[in-house]
């Protein structure tokens, strides 16, 4: 029954079963895993001498029929009196709701729910809830379920087909072992999604709610740690000892001193390294924390030993840039740029080389991954801004070398809070670099409301005259009558013709040919451009030291954790930087969100904060990194993370392969990975 249509099962209209599938929602299982978000409890019943004006009240008896009335400003309100069961009366008014009259037109034994209100000397219900009393209640008596809604489809409607469907919940199979459930006091979970929807106390209802979110977590884990076990038990990787005195060397060349937290890093990842089970290790740190220059040094060991490296990052700009920076870093070795933009000829041979082990040290696109790629000498693998990448180019770069298994450095500039990192990247080792190198001024940040415009131009344009860069990011290519969004073009026609007319001024997006966003990008990196207005194009990596100021129209369209990065694209110099947070709209999560980015240049901060507005499917794009979307546990819980960790852990250690464990293995190779053994 489980599987059955929802059209078979439910008494309702084609319409509203188009509705439910619009929201996903297609089969008896689904709907049964609509949880609700959050309870209203009218479990409490009481007389009407007990009714406190500042709860909820619930009360059984009978309400006499329901009649219109017209005001004297000519609306129309409805009135009743309700009457407990021990005599206590009130009044009930409900407004502009005239068929109620139609549906209660005489007396009727019923629930009663709603607040109250004291005036003129007397308390009265204001449009309390009312249903016909009967053994099991579903709108009032009872700990009472909201759902998520969609127009057409009301929790009221959800919660009465819920009560027809309930008892195909039976029908669950129980996926938590036994022992992992007796040890906790877990329900089954046929019993647990009936007392999500209709619990019986509220004890029920927790311990359902932790048993369903302990569930979900523990499949993520397993799966993570099954991967990690497996990968670590391969041998075959290159394992180079640790090398100090070319470690020590190098560093004396570089113009700064690595940061504590760099140095940490740095030693985790070569640890790591000296054994011969391969590497699979995140490396997370904010923007502008020095994380390219800690995998170079990681490197560094493998080319001196005669080895191949290859660094692979979602855009053509971002990875011309490492290549630039990587090339004078590791110039002792032997290097070549691998992306989509060159010529056939050019490909041709840079694959050659590659394959014929001609050159060291590879920098970049998926292009490092195409058919005619192979690396017969690879020992030491960088995936930059990881979560650009699916599973499946992940999986494609491990397959491509012919030789030994390489080490997997992942990096990402995404701040993620721990709890959530430990779900996310549960198959990885984590290092982080905290802390940002010294010298650097925090970026002075500003929330621009339309009136203030004028201001901010006069600054801006003073900073120029300075000799500082500007950066104007906006949402949208071109222009859209749905979206009161900036776009790019037509920003850079006003900026030219209004604000800065006498300012050089150039446009980049994403539609451009990959020439000539480079060309566009080399100009402004030389000075070429005052102003260089872009979409988020630049989001990830782009480094313009003289860029100072940073200017990000209709701000309140972005998350957090983009603006973030936007941000970081200035103040890469000791120079004082700016952001400027443009707004067009003063909705209340936007101004938490903006406020938020005035108040913290943290980006693990604002990476909770955002967290915490949006929730992490939005701030992190998780399903494209093979997360599903959870539905009862919650991401930042760290306490049932690391139950459900340990858990894990344990079944992992005495059956990797899970074969005592069907019903789980079945469900851990749906979530699978990046790599299988």
């Amino acid at each position: 029954m489980l599987k059955n249509s929802l059209s078979i099962v439910l008494r309702t209209t084609p319409a509203k079963i188009k509705l439910l599938d619009l929201m996903g929602i297609k089969t008896v299982e689904d709907l049964l895993l609509h949880y609700p978000f959050r309870y209203e409890d009218k479990s409490e019943v009481r007389t009407v001498n007990m009714f406190n004006i500042k709860e909820l009240n619930n009360s059984r008896g009978r309400l006499s029929p329901i009649k219109n009335h017209l005001t004297k400003f000519g609306k129309k309100i409805q009135r009743a009196t309700f009457t407990d069961e021990e005599g206590g009366t009130i009044d009930c008014v409900w407004f502009n709701q005239a068929f109620l009259a139609t549906q209660w037109p005489v007396e009727t034994k019923v629930m009663i729910s709603g607040k109250v209100k004291f005036a003129m000397g007397k308390i009265s219900f204001q449009s309390p809830t009312i249903e016909r009393w009967k053994e099991n209640q579903v709108h009032t008596g009872s700990i009472v379920p909201t759902y998520h809604e969609t127009d057409g489809i009301s929790s009221k409607w959800i919660r009465e087909k819920m009560r027809g469907i309930v008892s195909y919940s039976s029908e669950f199979e129980d996926i938590l072992p036994e022992e992992v459930r007796q040890q906790y006091g877990f329900p089954k979970k046929s019993k647990a999604i009936k007392s999500v929807h209709f619990p019986d106390s509220s004890e029920q209802l927790e311990k359902a709610k932790q048993m369903l979110a302990f569930e979900e977590l523990f499949i993520l884990q397993l799966s993570a740690l099954q991967q990690k076990k497996l990968w670590s038990e391969q041998d075959g990787a290159t394992g180079i000892p640790m090398n100090p005195e070319l470690i020590k060397a190098f560093q004396e060349e570089l113009p700064f001193e690595l940061t504590g937290a760099q140095k940490i890093s740095l030693y985790q990842i070569l640890k790591d390294c000296e054994k011969t089970q391969p590497m699979l290790r995140m490396l997370q740190g904010d923007v502008g924390s020095g994380k390219t220059i800690v995998a170079a040094m990681a490197m560094l060991a493998f080319l001196k030993n005669g080895y191949q490296c290859v660094v692979m990052s979602p855009t053509e700009i971002l990875t011309k840039q490492h290549y630039e920076n990587l090339s004078i870093l590791l110039s002792d070795y032997s290097s070549v740029l691998l992306i989509g933009s060159l010529t056939a000829k050019e490909k041709r041979e840079a694959q050659e080389n590659i394959s014929k082990g001609a050159v060291q040290l590879i920098i970049g696109t998926h292009a490092v991954i195409q058919d005619a790629v192979e690396f017969p000498n690879l020992a030491f693998a960088v995936i930059d801004e990881q979560h650009r990448f699916g599973v499946v180019q992940r999986a494609a770069m491990v397959k491509k070398s012919t030789g030994p298994v390489p080490h997997l450095l992942m990096m990402s500039a995404t701040p993620i809070p721990r709890t959530l990192a430990l779900t996310i990247y549960g198959d990885q080792e984590l290092s982080v670099i905290d802390e940002m190198p010294p010298g650097r001024k925090p970026i002075i940040t500003k929330v621009v409301h339309p009136d203030a415009r004028r201001q901010a131009t006069l600054f801006i344009d003073d900073q120029i005259n300075k000799g500082r860069q500007v950066f104007v990011i906006c949402p949208l290519i071109e222009e859209s009558e749905k979206l009161e969004a900036k776009s790019v073009l037509q920003e850079f026609e006003r900026l030219k013709e209004f604000d800065f007319p006498h300012r050089k001024i150039q446009y980049i997006h994403g539609k451009m040919k990959a020439p000539e966003k480079d060309e566009i990008m080399r100009k402004f990196k030389e000075k070429e451009y005052d102003i260089l207005v872009s979409t988020s194009v630049i989001e990830v990596g782009i480094d313009i030291p003289n860029a100072s100021i940073m200017v990000i129209e209709g701000a309140e369209r972005f998350g957090l954790s983009q603006l973030h990065q936007f941000r970081g694209r200035v103040g890469r110099n000791d120079m004082q930087s700016y952001c400027f947070l443009y707004t067009t709209n003063r909705e209340q999560r936007s101004i938490r969100r903006l406020t938020a980015m005035a108040e913290h240049t943290d980006g693990f901060k604002l990476a909770e904060i955002d967290l915490d507005i949006r929730g992490p499917g939005e701030v992190y794009g998780l399903r494209q990194s093979g997360l599903p979307d959870l539905k009862m546990a919650n991401i930042m819980d760290g306490r049932t993370i690391a139950m459900a960790r340990e858990k894990a852990q344990e079944i992992i250690d005495e059956d990797v392969s899970l074969s005592r464990f069907p019903v789980l293995k079945n469900l851990v190779e749906k979530a699978g990975g990046f790599w299988k053994a």
